[in-house]
């Protein structure tokens, strides 16, 4: 079976978490691919140089950034797609409500010839043959927010950087001179990832908050207010397969992951990965096997239980041991389990 790996051109010109994992799942499913007993044949599809009806199955990774024309040209074709949306948490049946609602209002303005990008989201979704979300909280944002039925989405759990499960905080301590306690985030510097918030209640605290990532153009005001803040230290942006950005997890006293995004478990797992404990929302899954050790819950609109649940962590800290997760080998052999279960669909629907 040959299968098409696309993406939008410029998902690379960026990295963070989200590029991290594609380009690890893209490396371990050309490897398996490669294998003489394999049963897929993978490739990166040049568009400029091939057609897609050229591939038994296509595999799109993001439902945005034009990505909807990818999946429409397959679907036109005749080709199946796997699609990795790489849907925002965030989202839930109020704001998928609001945004048909606006683009019905938008329809009706434009004679439907304008669609917004919510819509053109949607129609990637609905065309998918099978839909692969990172987790429990991605599949349920995909069902409410873009009512798309859960039982063409599977959940796959993202691979382990093997430099997370060999870090220790050495590094991060020469390079920053910091030797004592602190907690961490890691993720785009915005207000919707709440790091102010979370600076000002460590502060309180007299704990020093270390931030990974950096803040785009129309934030640089939102990254004055944080440095201003006592015992803030921005790293800036680090390389995620890096020794620093590695040691900085395993160095840390708490991870405090980012408010939402597509990020958010890809942090999380890194931070367990680390041996970090996480300080987590009640309402946050966690589909993840032997990270009990390290999940702490708590109210995420409550200053006062977060400040208790890190000063318990700061005092009676955690057996740092590690959540081995699966390496991306094994998620590049659950994509092909995948690959064939569109394959065989395919195939009775043909008969």
């Amino acid at each position: 079976m040959r299968i098409g790996i696309l993406s939008y051109p410029m998902l690379f010109e960026r990295d963070d978490g989200v590029q991290q994992q594609v380009r690890e799942t893209i490396r371990a499913l050309v490897q398996l691919g490669s294998q003489a007993e394999s049963p897929v044949a993978v490739q990166v599809i040049n568009p400029h140089a091939t057609r897609l009806d050229e591939f038994d199955l296509i595999h799109v990774f993001s439902a945005t950034q034009g990505n909807h024309r990818l999946v429409d040209a397959a679907a036109e074709q005749g080709v199946p797609v796997v699609l990795t949306p790489l849907i925002s948490p965030g989202w839930d049946r109020a704001s998928g409500t609001s945004a048909r609602a606006g683009d019905h209002r938008l329809g009706n303005l434009t004679a439907w010839n304008v669609q917004s990008g919510y819509a053109r989201t949607r129609r990637a979704l609905q065309q998918a043959s099978l839909i692969v979300a990172l987790g429990e909280a991605e599949k349920r944002a995909i069902g409410a927010g873009f009512l798309i039925d859960g039982a063409k989405v599977r959940v796959l759990p993202n691979g382990v950087n093997p430099a997370l499960l060999a870090a220790d905080g050495e590094l991060f301590r020469k390079r920053t001179g910091m030797t004592g306690p602190y907690a961490l985030m890691a993720g785009p510097i915005s207000p919707y990832q709440n790091q102010l918030a979370m600076a000002r209640a460590m502060g309180a605290l007299s704990l020093p908050l270390v931030l990974v990532g950096e803040a785009g153009e129309r934030d640089q005001d939102y990254m004055r207010e944080l440095r201003a803040v006592r015992g803030v230290t921005c790293l800036g942006a680090l390389r995620q397969d890096g020794p620093m950005l590695a040691s900085t997890y395993a160095a840390a006293s708490v991870f405090l992951p980012p408010a939402e995004g597509q990020g958010a478990p890809l942090a999380v797992l890194d931070a367990l990965a680390a041996g970090t404990p996480v300080l987590m929302a009640h309402d946050t899954p966690s589909s993840m096997a032997g990270a009990g050790f390290a999940l702490v819950r708590v109210d995420w609109n409550d200053t006062d239980a977060q400040q208790r649940a890190v000063l318990r962590l700061l005092v009676s800290p955690p057996l740092r041991e590690q959540v081995r997760g699966c390496t991306w080998e094994r998620v590049a052999r659950q994509l092909a389990a995948c690959y064939a279960e569109v394959a065989t669909l395919r195939q009775a629907a043909l008969v």
